[in-house]
């Protein structure tokens, strides 16, 4: 039986995390959110620990108390915030706030688990957004991208402690949130990718949990992309002149 402690539980992707966890394999979870109540939610039998991961010494905190229950297997850093701020009116409360969740605790949970000096596979939850910047985005996206190269970092060092480091990044994922509600035709706008449609939480669960499996054994320092394609390119602007190629004639 693996242990698995996954951190941002209560919010759609971390509960989706858990729960296929839960659903396809024989785990130990813990669960950690700065929302209590509705981590109490999350339907799977787990330790759950309400804590605030923009605290740093709550990182090694949270570590060391999934530990007690047993040593732990996987970790997944998927808390998050993403307000939307201008670049003009961020303020640095406001970018250290989101550089503390997004960045800094996992990159501190990730420390503490190697510190115990077992194996096992980290993945941490990026963003589209670290490779495509939108209005009122801006800190949010800056913290995904340091989040990536953070993860190739760790993952270059750690592998001689084989923990294996590695991220998903998923596109736009209709979630329920009362901090971070979307507006429908924001939601329409980036549904658009090649497959036609936007991605389902169970979409970066599976990922997820693909990554810390035995299947992805000599994986590290790769960032897994669950967007529909939507980081191939820009499938939905229109062809800038006609095909020109015609059969059996060169253009």
């Amino acid at each position: 039986m693996r242990h698995v402690l996954v951190t941002g539980a209560a919010g759609g992707l971390g509960r989706a995390i858990a729960e296929d966890f839960a659903e396809h394999e024989d785990v130990a979870l813990t669960l950690v959110d700065v929302d209590g109540a509705r981590l109490a939610e999350t339907p799977v039998e787990a330790v759950r620990i309400t804590a605030d991961l923009t605290e740093p010494e709550t990182c090694e905190s949270v570590v060391e108390q999934a530990w007690r229950t047993a040593p732990l297997d996987v970790l997944v850093n998927a808390a998050g915030i993403y307000p939307s701020v201008d670049m003009i009116d961020v303020d640095a409360e406001t970018w250290d706030r989101i550089f503390a969740l997004n960045l800094r605790a996992p990159v501190l949970t990730t420390a503490a688990f190697a510190h115990r000096g077992r194996s096992g596979a980290v993945v941490n939850i990026s963003s589209g957004a670290a490779l495509r910047a939108r209005p009122g985005g801006g800190p949010y996206a800056s913290s995904k991208a340091a989040l990536e190269m953070a993860t190739r970092a760790a993952a270059l060092e750690l592998g001689e402690r084989g923990i294996r480091v590695n991220a998903v990044s998923p596109g736009f994922v209709a979630v329920d949130s009362d901090c971070n509600p979307v507006a429908e035709d924001y939601a329409a706008a980036v549904s658009v990718n090649p497959l036609g449609r936007p991605g389902e939480p169970s979409d970066v669960a599976r990922a997820v949990r693909w990554l810390a499996s035995d299947n992805a054994s000599w994986i590290t320092g790769e960032i897994l992309r669950v967007d529909g394609g939507s980081s191939a390119g820009a499938s939905h602007l229109p062809r800038l002149w006609p095909n020109t190629v015609r059969k059996g004639r060169n253009a």
